[in-house]
């Protein structure tokens, strides 16, 4: 009879041997949410009927109303003008001030359209502006991680970044449990928010915005703490074995492959030899050998 740590380990090593081909194929995309992609969304989330309702409203809301919301920070790079090139944070009214040049509305407009809406402004006092601009938005996460508190990140990060960004879990974290709120409304939890850990979704897939809060609860006193399944090893490549690839892109697929397993059967500890920065995944560290 198999026991549960060789089937445990198996799993990962098939992971491994299934992700490795098709690693370029499988790399979750960064690029952000254009409105034609969010109104075909919308149209398949309304034909799904009830069962999508939340997730259709979160679309709807955005293309009503954009993306960008008081206290979100957006870099500006202008070529050749200095005064342009700098960190601005959207005010009440829903604006970015650039010096000189006046507020720059954001009302309405997604970050994918960010670029085009600052260039067609700047293009009225500039001639031929070559501008590059990067949004940020400000989430909390809270709960049991190490560090809780307010993060900045990139709309293109995956979601689990956010728990990284955090420390990562604390040993007492339920990530099975794991929630995305805004206010009292529950956006994301179980499997849906552990399917969208899993495909690598970024902030903007998940449709979050500044001021929504990531939420990791603590296992209930009753509920054990160690289990066979709670350390993954890569054992399939030996004592000094980790990740087997011969590309980075491989090598990144294969991580995240290991993160989704590892949050789907609720491990607290995730452990890849020879690969140092522990805290990567967003896992406790472990003792090295």
């Amino acid at each position: 009879m198999i026991s549960r740590l060789q089937w445990f380990t198996m799993r990962c090593a098939l992971v491994a041997c299934l992700a490795a081909p098709r690693a370029a194929a499988q790399q979750p995309s960064s690029a952000l949410a254009t409105r034609a992609a969010l109104q075909s969304e919308l149209a398949r989330l309304e034909a799904g009927g009830n069962r999508d309702h939340a997730a259709a409203a979160l679309v709807r809301w955005r293309l009503e109303n954009g993306d960008f919301q008081q206290g979100d920070r957006i870099v500006v790079r202008v070529d050749r003008e200095a005064q342009l090139t700098d960190t601005f944070t959207v005010n009440v009214a829903g604006e970015i001030e650039l010096p000189q040049l006046g507020p720059v509305p954001l009302r309405g407009v997604l970050r994918s359209e960010l670029r085009e809406r600052l260039q067609d402004h700047l293009a009225r006092f500039l001639r031929q502006p070559v501008v590059q601009v990067r949004p940020l938005i400000r989430l909390l996460v809270e709960g049991d991680v190490v560090r809780p508190g307010f993060y900045v990140a990139a709309p293109e990060q995956p979601l689990a970044d956010l728990i990284t960004l955090a420390g990562g879990f604390t040993q007492r974290a339920k990530p099975l449990g794991m929630r995305v709120e805004r206010g009292s409304t529950v956006l994301w939890s179980s499997e849906p928010l552990r399917q969208a850990l899993g495909s690598g979704y970024s902030l903007d897939r998940l449709n979050l915005r500044a001021g929504d809060r990531v939420f990791v609860p603590q296992r209930r006193s009753g509920e054990s703490g160690w289990r066979i399944a709670g350390l993954l090893l890569s054992l399939p490549f030996a004592v000094y074995g980790g990740i087997l690839s011969n590309s980075p892109a491989a090598q990144e697929i294969l991580a995240a492959s290991a993160q989704a397993l590892a949050m789907r059967e609720g491990v607290q500890y995730l452990e890849m030899r020879n690969r140092f920065d522990e805290q990567k995944l967003g896992f406790d560290a472990v003792t090295r050998y």
